[in-house]
């Protein structure tokens, strides 16, 4: 496993390395905001380390412009920013995850294994396994690839990706916040549940036309995805 950690402070960074040279990850490291952006785009990397304050480009940003550019790999955000607004504004701009400081490196472990197990490529199972049909949608689950009306979706994060595979495999079938964060990240998550209503919010934007907004608020309960027509509220 190759890992780039953006990170600025040495005794965070150095704890890091530590933990990875005794897990067996090759990790590499930036100091400032604009290397590492710039190293992520240069290297393949199974997994982005970014933390929230950097000199030259803050990890906000770095998070933003690499999303936009439809940057796959998955990020983890380190912050000291503890409040929910901070930590929703990382998870809009297009990280996975979150690790707030002062962090165990074995919490750190768990949320890397979990992000990029969720985004690694089973290259063994037969490709028909793998692709589910709907009356929109065509997702293959190995090559991690969505079709909308037959035409492709580009720009979904790892954990986007997951969440819109559950939905599609569950249609109608409505789900409480609490069921998404045990069935789709998979560990026991440490923030806060609005952590899917940004998911749920950044795949309406992206995968919704005029007639099907698909995922549908059930006031009280949770979400369900649905291709027939609504107001997707």
């Amino acid at each position: 496993m190759k890992i780039l950690v953006i990170e600025d402070n040495e005794s965070v960074s150095s704890m890091i390395e530590l933990f990875f040279a005794k897990e067996g990850i090759e990790g590499a490291f930036a100091k400032d905001g604009l290397e590492g952006y710039q190293r992520a785009r240069e290297t393949k990397w199974d997994c982005l380390i970014v933390d929230w304050m950097l000199p030259g480009m803050d990890g906000v940003t770095i998070c933003r412009k690499l999303r936009q550019e439809q940057y796959a790999t998955p990020i983890i955000m380190l912050t000291a920013k503890d409040s929910e607004s901070d930590q929703v504004l990382g998870l809009e701009m297009g990280a996975d995850d979150y690790v707030t400081k002062p962090f165990s490196p074995l919490a750190l472990m768990a949320r890397i294994k979990a992000v990029t197990r969720r985004y690694a490529v089973p290259q063994h199972e037969p490709l028909e396994e793998g692709i589910i049909k709907t009356a929109h949608f065509t997702i293959n689950h190995i090559t991690r690839e969505v079709f909308l009306d037959g035409k492709p979706v580009l720009n979904l994060t790892p954990k986007e990706f997951d969440l819109l595979y559950h939905f599609v495999q569950h249609p109608k079938q409505v789900f409480s916040r609490e069921q998404l964060l045990d069935r789709v990240w998979g560990y026991d998550f440490y923030g806060d549940d609005r952590t899917v209503d940004v998911h749920i919010k950044r795949l309406r934007t992206k995968i919704a036309t005029n007639n099907q907004p698909f995922f549908h608020t059930v006031w009280g309960v949770g979400y369900r995805f649905d291709e027939t027509i609504g107001d997707g509220k």
